[in-house]
């Protein structure tokens, strides 16, 4: 039987980087490597109804071997890695016992990765750790997941007296650029509930997550040549400025945390004629979140009332919602993971998203769909690491999620 290592290694190496500017699904052609992959190695384990459809999202079932009807669940993950760092040529390296001292990730650019930048290294004293080699990122976002979920499938058929119900398992595209759930065929999956394996490190059991909305904003200025703009010249840029200060400071993402939402400027491309920029919004509380639209929306009336109609316009769009009111209902399926946490000697971290998965939309979609750790840390950057007994305790809790299924009375 493959390790989650030996598959989380493998897949570590095809570059599957997602691509926002492209509006095909998969967004980029080379998703199709690991999705071939998968499906082949789907069919090695055993499981069945094993589909991929044209836009590469990946189905299988694991069939009952108990006689009680108990929830159909699923877990899924996504192919993809983040467009903030390149996924080519990953050259995975495992530090076997780290010693609680710097990382070498690669000598010729003198970069370390090292517990006095990234603490959270301490919590790894003496496991194994893989990192990348400094010039990419690794990809156990979401990797980690797609082989946690492999090897616990294998493992199941191959120890058929741990009793379970159906499982589905699902892979998607996209997840890293928004759009991982677009085309996700919720009843053809089947699944009453279902995880996502896309938390970072171990122990994260997350089933609230922001809501989310991005803001585009435009500003039309008048360019007058310098030498005779007095009282004629309306500079885009500096009302853009003035724009942007008008939004609270302290609800900038970086002087929030928790359950503090946040005003965050992504991008600003301007002249003195036009300029265009971009905001995400984000709060857990749905009436805060609100709140945050109204504000920026009225910024730009107080705008239009000083510097005359239409001269600033908004395009307020949502991206997703707060999965909790979804998964409340059926709270149960946070507490059969957290129950199997504890049971294979985890501690639960139930904490927010910062940030938003799969899971969000799925829930919203008809399939409450919580998150559960891979085990990674300093996702979309180079330097990326995952202990690998983090990757193992996964394995473990996604065997025990199915074995309390079904032993339950659902």
């Amino acid at each position: 039987m493959k390790t989650v290592t030996d598959r989380f290694l493998s897949y570590a190496k095809i570059d599957t980087q997602s691509d926002e500017s492209s509006q095909s699904c998969p967004s980029s052609e080379k998703q199709w490597d690991l999705a071939r992959k998968l499906v082949e190695e789907l069919q090695e384990i055993g499981l069945q109804e094993i589909t991929i459809d044209d836009h590469a999202y990946i189905m299988a079932t694991l069939p009952s071997n108990i006689e009680k009807k108990v929830p159909v669940i699923g877990f899924i993950s996504h192919m993809d890695t983040s467009p903030d760092m390149s996924g080519k040529n990953v050259k995975p390296q495992i530090i076997k016992n780290y010693n609680g001292e710097d990382i070498e990730l690669n000598k010729e650019l003198n970069m370390v990765l090292s517990p006095k930048d990234f603490p959270e290294l301490l919590f790894y004293k003496g496991q194994d750790i893989i990192t990348a080699d400094g010039t990419t990122l690794l990809g156990a976002d979401d990797k980690a997941g797609i082989a946690e979920i492999m090897t616990a499938m294998d493992y199941l058929i191959k120890n058929p007296e741990i009793k379970h119900g159906k499982i589905r398992v699902g892979f998607t595209v996209d997840e890293e650029i928004g759009r991982g759930a677009d085309k996700f065929d919720v009843k053809k999956f089947g699944a009453d509930v279902a995880y996502t394996l896309d938390g970072g490190q171990i122990g994260e059991l997350e089933y609230e997550n922001f809501n989310a909305a991005l803001a585009t904003v435009k500003i039309q200025g008048r360019n007058v040549h310098p030498g005779t703009a007095k009282n004629q010249m309306i500079n885009a840029i500096l009302l853009g400025i003035e724009f942007n200060a008008m939004l609270p400071v302290d609800q900038r993402p970086e002087y929030t945390k928790d359950y503090e939402g946040f005003f965050h400027l992504i991008d600003y491309n301007g002249q003195v004629e036009h300029t265009t920029f971009r905001y995400i919004i984000r709060d857990h509380d749905l009436e805060k979140f609100n709140d945050k639209k109204k504000l920026i929306k009225d910024c730009a009336e107080f705008m239009n009332l000083k510097y005359g109609s239409g001269r600033v316009t908004i395009d307020l769009v949502d991206q997703y919602f707060n999965m909790r009111e979804k998964v409340e209902p059926v709270k149960y399926i946070v507490d059969i993971a957290e129950e199997a946490m504890y049971a294979v000697g985890v501690k639960p971290i139930k904490k927010p998203i910062r940030g938003g998965t799969d899971g969000s939309k799925l829930s919203y979609m008809g399939l409450p769909c919580p998150n559960i750790f891979a085990g990674g840390h300093n996702f979309h950057g180079k330097y990326e690491f995952v202990p690998i007994q983090s990757m193992e305790k996964s394995v473990e809790v996604i065997v025990k999620i199915a074995e309390l299924f079904a032993l339950s009375d659902l």
